[in-house]
C-alpha cells in the first residue's frame, strides 16, 4: 500500500472528485472568477508590462495548443496560461483569501483554461479543475500561515506565497484536465513544486516583475502536469519530506492539517474576497475611508494631516520606505502606496469608487494628489493588528485647514464575504473592464458563456470569442 503523505491526499482530492460532488455555492463562485479574470485580462492587455509579455510569448514560437488574449493565433498551452496569468495579476485588481494574502484565481483560471482548451476538456470538468486547483493552493497557503503571529511565513521569508501556492494549485488543475489519475497528479505537484517562485522585493521598491509571477505559475503548472502526462515523476514526500517544499520555503514552519482537515467537504474557494479597487488589498480598506470622508464633505484642498492607521504587518508594503510612498513615479508604484490610497479616494472616480484609470503614471505624479500624500503619515494601529489578517481594516483621521477632525474605521474589506460584491457589481466590474476593448455584442456572449460554463461541451467557444481582443505587437519603452 502506498505510504500515505500529504501529496497524496491532495493529489487524490484534485483528481478523484467528482464534478456532480461539488456543492452549489463553490460552482457558483469557480463562475465569478472565470468571469473576473477574464475581464481583469482584456483590461491590462495594454499595459506596457504586458506589451512586453506578449511579444515574448510570440517570440517563441510553437504549436498552436490555447489562445492568449491580445495574441492573434493559438500559441502552446503554457504560454498561453503564461500569457493571460501575467494580465489576469497584472492590475492588482484579482481576488485575495485571507488570511493566507493568497490571490489564487491568476495563476489557477489561465491554467485550467490553457489546459482545458487544448484537450477539449468540457465545462463541467473545467470548473471542476479550477474549484480544486483553487482549493489546493488556499491548503498551501494556509499551511504556511502562523496562527500565532498572525502572519504569513512565506511573506516574512520574502516569498510571493502567490505564485509559489499557484503554481501547485494550478498544476493539479491541469493534471485534472489532461486525465490523469491520482497518482500521476503526485507526480505533477512534485514537479511544479520544483518550478514554484517568487520574490516580493517590487512591492517594496519597484519593478514590475511581480506582475508576471502568476504568469510564470501557471506557465510552470501546465509545464508541470504536461511533464508528468509524459512520464516525469516526483517524490510522494514533496511536501513534508526532509528536502520538500515546506522545508524549503517555510524551514519546516508549518501546520500539516491545514492541508488535510475537512478536505473534500470544508471548501474555500466561495469566502476568497474579491477585489473592488485595483490595487494592493492592503490599502483598499483606505480607499474605502477616503471615499467615505469625500462624501461627507472632505476635499484635497482641505487637507492639513493625515494619519493613517493599519495593521503593523502591513506597513512594510504600503507605508515603507515611506518618502517613496509618498511619491510614487508610477501608477504601479501608486498600487502599493498608502498615502496614494488616500489621495485616490479623496478625489473619488471609478465605477465601483476608485478604478483603473485612478491608477496612472500620470496621476501618480499629479500635484494635487502629491501634495495629500505628502500629508499622510501611516501608522500601527491597535484595533487593526488585533483584526488583521482575517480582514485588512484602517483607521483614517483626517485634520482639516479649519481644524476640524474626520475619523472614518472601515474594519471590514469590501468584497469579502462580510461585504460582498453582489452579482450585478462583479457584472459591472467586468464590463468596465472590457469596455473599448471588446465589442458590446462579444462581452454580452463572453458573460452568457461563462454564466453557462458548467454546461457547456468545451471552453473553445469562449476562446473564440477573446479573439476578438487586440494589442501592440511591440513592448513600449
Amino acid at each position: 500500500m502506498a505510504e500515505p503523505t500529504l501529496g497524496r491526499a491532495l493529489a487524490a482530492f484534485a483528481a478523484d472528485t467528482p464534478a456532480a460532488a461539488l456543492p452549489a455555492a463553490v460552482v457558483d463562485s469557480v463562475r465569478q472568477r472565470v468571469l473576473d479574470v477574464v475581464g481583469l485580462c482584456v483590461a491590462a492587455v495594454d499595459l506596457p508590462s504586458s506589451r512586453a509579455a506578449l511579444a515574448y510569448v510570440r517570440d517563441q514560437g510553437g504549436r498552436g495548443q490555447a489562445r492568449a488574449i491580445g495574441v492573434a493565433d493559438p500559441v502552446p498551452a503554457a504560454l498561453a496560461a503564461f500569457a493571460n496569468g501575467v494580465l489576469a495579476h497584472s492590475l492588482d485588481y484579482d481576488d485575495t483569501h485571507l488570511p493566507s494574502v493568497l490571490h489564487p484565481s491568476a495563476s489557477v483560471v489561465p491554467a485550467a483554461l490553457a489546459a482545458a482548451e487544448f484537450t477539449g476538456a468540457s465545462g463541467r470538468e473545467t470548473v471542476a479543475a479550477v474549484a480544486v486547483g483553487l482549493e489546493v493552493c488556499v491548503r498551501l497557503g494556509m499551511a504556511g500561515y502562523d496562527r500565532a503571529a498572525g502572519n504569513s511565513v512565506f511573506f516574512e521569508h520574502g516569498q510571493h506565497a502567490t505564485s509559489i501556492c499557484g503554481t501547485l494549485g494550478g498544476a493539479v488543475a491541469a493534471a485534472r484536465l489532461f486525465g490523469l489519475d491520482a497518482g500521476r497528479t503526485l507526480d505533477a505537484l512534485g514537479v511544479a513544486a520544483s518550478m514554484a517562485a517568487g520574490l516580493i522585493e517590487a512591492n517594496r521598491t519597484g519593478g514590475t516583475v511581480k506582475r508576471i509571477h502568476c504568469g510564470w505559475a501557471a506557465h510552470s503548472a501546465v509545464s508541470a502536469a504536461a511533464l508528468a502526462r509524459h512520464g516525469i515523476t516526483g517524490p510522494p514526500t514533496v511536501l513534508e519530506g526532509r528536502f520538500g517544499f515546506f522545508e524549503a520555503f517555510l524551514r519546516g514552519e508549518y501546520d500539516p492539517a491545514e492541508i488535510t482537515a475537512g478536505l473534500g467537504v470544508d471548501w474555500a474557494v466561495p469566502d476568497i474576497f474579491f477585489k473592488p479597487y485595483p490595487a494592493n488589498h492592503f490599502t483598499h480598506a483606505a480607499i474605502d475611508a477616503a471615499l467615505a470622508l469625500r462624501r461627507r464633505g472632505v476635499r484635497p484642498p482641505d487637507v492639513e494631516s493625515v494619519t493613517l492607521g493599519v495593521p503593523t504587518p502591513v506597513i512594510r508594503t504600503i507605508g515603507q520606505p515611506i518618502d517613496r510612498k509618498r511619491r510614487p513615479s508610477t501608477g504601479y508604484e501608486a498600487q502599493f502606496s498608502g498615502p496614494y490610497a488616500v489621495a485616490a479616494g479623496l478625489h473619488g472616480g471609478g465605477v465601483l469608487g476608485v478604478g483603473p484609470d485612478d491608477f496612472t503614471d500620470v496621476l501618480a505624479v499629479e500635484e494635487s494628489r502629491r501634495a495629500v500624500m505628502a500629508r499622510v503619515d501611516v501608522v500601527p494601529d491597535e484595533r487593526c493588528d488585533e483584526i488583521f489578517p482575517h480582514q485588512f481594516p484602517a483607521v483614517l483621521r483626517v485634520v482639516t485647514r479649519d481644524g476640524r477632525e474626520w475619523t472614518e474605521e472601515v474594519l471590514a474589506n469590501r468584497g469579502g464575504p462580510a461585504r460582498p460584491l453582489t452579482t450585478a457589481e462583479l457584472a459591472l466590474k467586468f464590463r468596465h473592464n472590457v469596455a473599448g476593448r471588446l465589442p458590446a455584442d462579444v462581452a454580452g456572449a463572453v458573460e452568457r458563456e461563462i454564466a453557462a460554463l458548467d454546461t457547456a461541451p468545451d471552453v473553445r467557444r469562449l476562446a473564440g470569442l477573446l479573439a476578438a481582443v487586440a494589442a501592440s505587437d511591440t513592448p513600449e519603452e
